[in-house]
């Protein structure tokens, strides 16, 4: 069976997209990988995810680019004397399935001209973490809309508290597979992100 390249990519940012990359690559057992850090390097996502994991199968692949400041990538590649080149941003080689996290939404700015979403491939399958705040309608729809205009493979997975108005509205005016709901907890650890993982696996091997 062919290896699959999930891509995690958010509404916004601060919406959970490391927590579901932990599940997600924990549920799949499979490699993890971060094209673009900035900010945080001494914690940064892959460190978080790996601390999340159990599986001894997952590998965790390196940045193609690890910015110092918490900032959009076009910026703070600014602040360290650097462009994004997407053609230094290259899929790590992998027999595994993989799982990559984008940085916030699709529409950050990686350089002058290009995006988050010009990172995402054809044979990607995009899960959009989609959080409820005011505006998450209008998010979760203009992301979902671009990425189906792009023609890929998308499916949304709910993170925090439920709010049921807000997610029939998406599910009926998006029609992509709903993954589940990562709930508000009130932590997140390695037993947490597990239960998760096996909560969520059988929809996750039907994208």
């Amino acid at each position: 069976m062919k290896n699959k390249i999930y891509f995690v990519t958010g509404i916004s940012t601060e919406v959970g997209k490391t927590i579901a990359s932990a599940i997600i690559t924990e549920a799949l057992e499979a490699d993890y990988w971060k094209p673009i850090q900035a900010g945080e390097l001494d914690n940064s996502d892959t460190k978080k995810v790996k601390n999340y994991i159990t599986n001894k199968t997952s590998q965790f692949h390196d940045n193609s680019y690890s910015l110092k400041s918490p900032m959009s990538p076009h910026a703070a590649a600014e602040i360290d004397n650097t462009t994004i080149d997407l053609k230094k941003i290259i899929a790590p080689k992998t027999k595994n399935n993989l799982v990559i996290e984008g940085a916030g939404g699709l529409l950050v700015p990686l350089n002058n001209t290009s995006t988050i979403v010009n990172l995402i491939r054809p044979n990607y399958k995009v899960i959009v973490v989609s959080r409820h705040y005011l505006g998450s309608i209008n998010h979760t729809l203009l992301t979902i809309n671009l990425l189906k205009e792009k023609g890929l493979d998308v499916s949304i997975l709910f993170s925090g508290n439920e709010h049921k108005t807000t997610e029939d509205i998406i599910t009926k005016m998006t029609n992509v597979p709903i993954i589940g709901r990562i709930n508000e907890e009130p932590y997140f650890d390695k037993n947490v992100v597990k239960e998760y993982a096996e909560t969520l696996k059988p929809q996750l091997l039907k994208l």
